[in-house]
């Protein structure tokens, strides 16, 4: 197993880098957010130990980034800020646990363990012929691999999960883009018309379906 630690308080990485290794994890540490955000377009982990006051970004910006980015790696949360509306606004933010300093290193493995576990049974979603590997983020449709790009595996991923169910442009904007508003340019039916050529251009059967006046769906029956 694979964890990067994203610490800026070096005794407390240091700490964290020789009860991992340990454990038999694997890890690389750095020391703040955006230093973080490029190590996890490098490499890929089964989880994530962040704190949250570092310089240059935070570890909460940190997290919005890889969610805003279609990166779902389970996210621990590591940090001295003890209160409920911390812990709360923590697991709003994208993270997937939450541990107050000081901790036992013996609870944070097995919180650890308990993240990776759950990620793996949910790592792979399916559509008929499609299925989508949610953390390595990759597709194949009858076996065949599909390449996309990050924000198109983001859309598709989101089609998926609301299979034959109608999805607005304003779903996808506000889900995928993350933004409150439809921009003025057809951002989605651009990406969508790349998206439906990658995942239907080769094959009878075409799974992405436009409704007119109102968005899209895709479906698993021809």
């Amino acid at each position: 197993m694979k964890v990067l630690v994203v610490e800026d308080d070096k005794k407390i990485s240091e700490f964290l880098v020789q009860g991992l290794k340990d454990a038999s994890w694997s890890v690389d540490a750095v020391g703040n957010g955006k230093e973080g955000l490029i190590s996890l377009s490098r490499n890929t982990y089964d989880v994530v130990i962040t704190d949250i006051m570092m310089p240059e970004m935070t570890g909460l910006e940190m997290i919005e980034e890889m969610r805003s980015s279609a990166n779902m790696t389970p996210v621990l949360i590591l940090s001295a800020k003890d209160t409920v509306d911390d812990r709360v606004q923590g697991l709003k933010n994208g993270g997937d646990d939450y541990l107050v300093k000081p901790f036992a290193l013996s609870e944070l493995l097995v919180r650890l363990e308990v993240l990776v576990r759950r990620t793996d049974n949910e790592r792979f979603i399916y559509c008929g012929e499609l299925t989508l590997d949610t953390k390595e983020r990759t597709v194949q449709r009858s076996g065949t691999v599909i390449d996309l790009q990050p924000k198109e595996y983001a859309l598709l991923e989101y089609l998926v999960k609301r299979q034959d169910k109608l999805v607005t442009r304003k779903m996808i904007v506000e889900n995928v883009w993350n933004y409150s508003f439809v921009p003025s340019t057809n951002i989605v039916d651009s990406r969508l018309c790349r998206l439906r050529k990658k995942v239907d251009g080769d094959f009878e059967h075409s799974m992405i379906q436009t409704v007119r006046g109102g968005g899209y769906t895709i479906t698993a029956e021809a």
